[in-house]
């Protein structure tokens, strides 16, 4: 039974590192951009969407897979 346990443990800290957030940000794009250097002049005029400050994070599973099979893998060519 604690076999078990350990195994399920183990593969779910193994699933936990093969996925993680990706983070994003383009604030110093944005103030690099010579277009954006005219800000609007009241807060409710629109902006482009060049632009537009945004940061953020988005989850992503696209890790690489975990190989437990226990075969050796075939080294890299140089």
């Amino acid at each position: 039974m604690r076999t078990i346990l350990w195994i399920a443990l183990a593969s779910a800290t193994l699933a936990a590192c093969a996925s993680g957030p990706e983070y994003f940000d383009n604030h110093a794009a944005v103030d690099r951009n010579p277009a954006c250097a005219s800000r609007p002049d009241h807060p409710n005029m629109p902006v482009a969407a060049d632009c537009e400050k945004t940061s953020g994070a988005r989850w992503s599973n696209e890790g690489k897979p975990v190989d437990l099979s226990g075969a050796k893998s075939k080294p890299r060519d140089r």
